[in-house]
């Protein structure tokens, strides 16, 4: 589909939930294929998102990334969320790319995620982290809430706490240590640490 020549992409996964997920990380659109290392979320071997997780729950910011194939292991990714319950999403389904690269500021969201219909499939979860600017402020339009300050929380309806962090994009001028400090003071605020 297009609309003035620019593609309409749709998101390639499904959610990843995996059973009694107690929060939802949510970004906002993978970059293209060409910049996947892996066939999942936080593909971009650059991206600092694993990098952060593999720190945080594993003591080695390269403990989930495979050296030698110069990717990151998405089946122990899949494990670590799994035995952490959290679940995964992005804030779009469809985006137009007006720039085409993978700059949130340049990402056009043409259908946003269901958050309610995705929230009714976690019981559990009580939380929602953005991974970024353009993600918090999706989040708060579907919400009604307001973007928090980043590493910080806005309550919503039905006491859902949503959590607005720093972008996992090198492109974000904060060392992944520095980054991972503040997913870390989130994570203990919402007991998965």
């Amino acid at each position: 589909m297009e609309n003035d020549g620019i593609i309409i992409e749709s998101h390639p996964w499904e959610p990843f939930v995996p059973p009694g997920a107690k929060i939802l990380i949510m970004g906002t659109f993978p970059p293209g294929n060409h910049r996947w290392s892996m066939d999942f979320y936080y593909p971009n071997r650059t991206n600092d998102f694993w990098k952060i997780m593999g720190l945080l729950f594993l003591g080695d910011k390269e403990a989930l990334y495979d050296r030698e194939n110069k990717r990151f292991d998405v089946d122990a990714i899949r494990r670590l969320m799994t035995d952490r319950k959290i679940a995964l999403n992005d804030t779009a389904r469809q985006v137009r790319r007006l720039k085409g690269n993978a700059s949130d500021k340049y990402l056009e969201i043409i259908t946003p995620v269901p958050l309610y219909d995705l929230l009714r499939e976690m019981p559990h979860c009580h939380a929602v982290a953005t991974t970024g600017e353009k993600a918090a402020g999706v989040v708060a339009d579907i919400t009604g809430t307001q973007v928090p300050a980043m590493g910080r929380m806005v309550e919503g309806a039905d006491a859902l706490h949503i959590w607005r962090m720093p972008s996992t994009s090198r492109a974000y001028p904060l060392a992944v240590e520095k980054k991972a400090e503040i997913y870390e003071a989130m994570f203990r605020a919402e007991k998965i640490l």
